[in-house]
């Protein structure tokens, strides 16, 4: 072969190469259309629809060439629960027992620690379980394309990336995909009690919800950054112009990771914020930004990569953003949008015919007061509510663009 020829060839495969390792985009995006698809019937916990998107998920780390890591030789962690029909949660010890899985894969790198990377793959089924936000939630299929079609995608790219580029990473790697997390981190809490790794041999976790939605601004949340003394400055020392990065500390947070949290286990949380679609039939995969997604996985790729080099992290305990959380009677009926760094509360999205819609409070309205109190942050904002109660009044004072308004709320 001539030898323009071959150094041709070579950067040729050379470019394949490079790309093939890359996060894929439209991989993500067959994923997330097959999980959040009207024939899975919103991946309801215990489900024959939920164990199709398990069967699913295990077929393709089957495929990426992992082990499997559930019971006798599966991919599938099976766990047993009571489901409470009580809308306020609790055990009913009288309730039907439901069977579910956790599906879990494992990339063995001859290491003596591992890297666990999650997300749950479950979702609100067909509105039962009192949960949906919807307004007549029963029997709609609520396909939950970013809560967290999103996530497990994520999970199963990472472990074709971290399986498939040529490197002998420094740790084991565990890919766990999560059942009953809707239902109240029930998966994740069953493997934590039940695992099939040892979890003293884990150096942190990281687990991925709702990562669909990256908006305009491409703020994303990690939360968990407290729970290991590297976390904070290897993020600061990653930022760059493709995603603005805001810092939550907390280990506990309604998510997955609190059940390694309380393991003593490192956690980071990914996060690219609520919005009016979430717990509701709207959240399509339509709506799903991929290309947004795959800048969220390429950052987690650059951060894993990172702590990889490093030994097992120092766990540290993080205080609770439930811990300073003041109890509430009363609700508004707005979304908060969680990555907004201004003052005040901006609202990604309004409840229909609920105190803020009936007073006029739209979508990226800025919350400055409620009633007598300013309000800066969102725990400005609980407090404030914490002072009501049904049938009271309260004076609603929002930023509107330039303008500020005043409006009249009955809770």
């Amino acid at each position: 072969m001539h030898f323009k020829s071959i150094i041709i060839l070579a950067l040729l495969v050379s470019a394949q190469h490079m790309f093939a390792q890359g996060i894929d985009e439209k991989k993500l995006r067959k994923h997330v259309t097959y999980l959040a698809s009207d024939k899975l019937k919103g991946r309801g916990t215990g489900t024959p629809e939920e164990k199709m998107a398990a069967e699913y998920i295990a077929k393709q780390f089957k495929k990426i060439g992992l082990q499997p890591k559930g019971d006798k030789g599966t991919y599938l962690h099976q766990f047993k629960f009571k489901k409470s029909s009580d809308p306020h949660g609790g055990v009913d010890e009288n309730a039907p027992q439901v069977s579910s899985n956790n599906v879990a894969a494992y990339l063995d790198n001859g290491a003596e620690y591992t890297i666990i990377i999650g997300a749950h793959y479950d979702h609100l089924g067909l509105g039962h379980d009192h949960n949906s936000l919807d307004a007549n939630p029963t029997g709609k299929i609520h396909n939950g394309a970013d809560d967290n079609a999103s996530g497990t995608s994520g999970v199963i790219e990472l472990a074709r990336y971290f399986a498939k580029n040529d490197v002998k990473e420094a740790h084991n790697f565990l890919f766990l995909c999560f059942s009953g997390e809707e239902l109240g981190l029930i998966g994740s809490k069953k493997y934590a009690e039940y695992p099939t790794i040892d979890l003293g041999k884990v150096s942190f976790m990281v687990n991925m919800d709702m990562i669909g939605r990256l908006n305009a601004e491409k703020k994303l949340v990690v939360g968990g950054v407290g729970t290991a003394p590297d976390f904070v400055p290897l993020l600061k020392s990653l930022s760059s112009n493709d995603l603005s990065i805001k810092l939550d500390s907390a280990g506990i947070g309604p998510s997955d990771h609190t059940s390694f949290y309380l393991k003593n286990i490192p956690v980071m949380f990914f996060f690219t914020g609520q919005h009016s679609d979430y717990h509701k039939p709207s959240d399509d995969v339509e709506l799903v930004n991929f290309s947004g997604t795959k800048l969220v996985l390429d950052f987690a790729v650059k951060v894993i990569n990172n702590l990889d080099k490093q030994p097992k992290l120092k766990f540290q305990e993080t205080k609770s953003n439930e811990e300073n959380t003041p109890r509430f009677k009363v609700t508004l009926g707005i979304m908060p949008d969680y990555t907004f760094e201004g003052e005040g509360v901006r609202v990604d999205g309004v409840t229909d015919g609920k105190p803020a819609a009936t007073a006029g409070v739209q979508k990226n309205d800025v919350i400055i007061g409620l009633g007598d109190f300013e309000v800066k942050t969102i725990k400005d904002y609980m407090k404030a509510l914490a002072a009501y109660k049904k049938g009271d009044s309260a004076k609603v004072k929002v930023k509107r663009g330039a303008d500020v308004k005043t409006l009249d709320a009955t809770f």
